[in-house]
């Protein structure tokens, strides 16, 4: 069985922080720290193995584990942490959720540039495509949309208008991971000099 070159940064993000996640959860549910850090260290290996072995990366990497001799506790936490097996105690629910909760972060799923950048191009043309606005960026990955508008072609209640019906938009056009907040700035600026 080959094992698939991991890139390092992957490695290091499953090895420093993924596991945290997992240790802080069990802590406040009073469960066994180690425990969780080792099911939450172990729950995508069945990612690294080569593709000739067939089946989900959980019940793959569970099968793996258990070979090796890992609990039984860790190894259901493993296989069932994508709800594939059922759960046999409160760890496998555990690591699904911290799973989850690493997944849903800023930059967590990886795509080419050519997406990204498509969609963050995508996002600025439906804020432009408003009246009134005069300037829009995409900003925080793709996951804000902020929108300047004249201040003397809209009134405050109409930026707030002008908010909802550009999410309402980007919730029809665009497909994205996670949410996307829009934030509409209407400023007045009055300068005088001093002199």
């Amino acid at each position: 069985m080959l094992l698939k070159p991991f890139v390092f940064s992957s490695l290091q993000f499953l090895i420093n922080f993924f596991p945290m996640k997992a240790v802080i959860l069990a802590a406040e549910m009073g469960l066994d720290v180690a425990t969780a850090k080792r099911a939450g260290l172990l729950h995508d290996i069945g990612k690294a193995i080569s593709h000739e072995v067939e089946g989900a990366h959980a019940l793959v990497g569970a099968d793996l584990i258990r070979r090796c001799g890992e609990t039984e506790e860790v190894v259901n936490a493993v296989a069932s942490h994508h709800d594939e097996v059922p759960h046999h105690g409160p760890l496998g629910i555990l690591v699904g959720a911290a799973d989850a909760i690493s997944a849903s972060r800023p930059g967590a799923r990886s795509e080419t540039m050519t997406t990204y950048l498509k969609r963050v191009e995508d996002l600025e043309k439906i804020g432009l495509s408003f009246e009134g606005v005069e300037k829009c960026f995409a900003v925080q990955a793709g996951r804000e949309l902020r929108v300047l508008v004249h201040p003397d072609k809209l009134t405050d209640e109409q930026a707030f208008a002008l908010a909802r019906s550009i999410s309402r938009k980007i919730e029809a056009g665009l497909q994205y991971p996670g949410q996307i907040r829009v934030t509409v700035v209407r400023e007045t600026r009055c300068i005088e000099f001093a002199k």
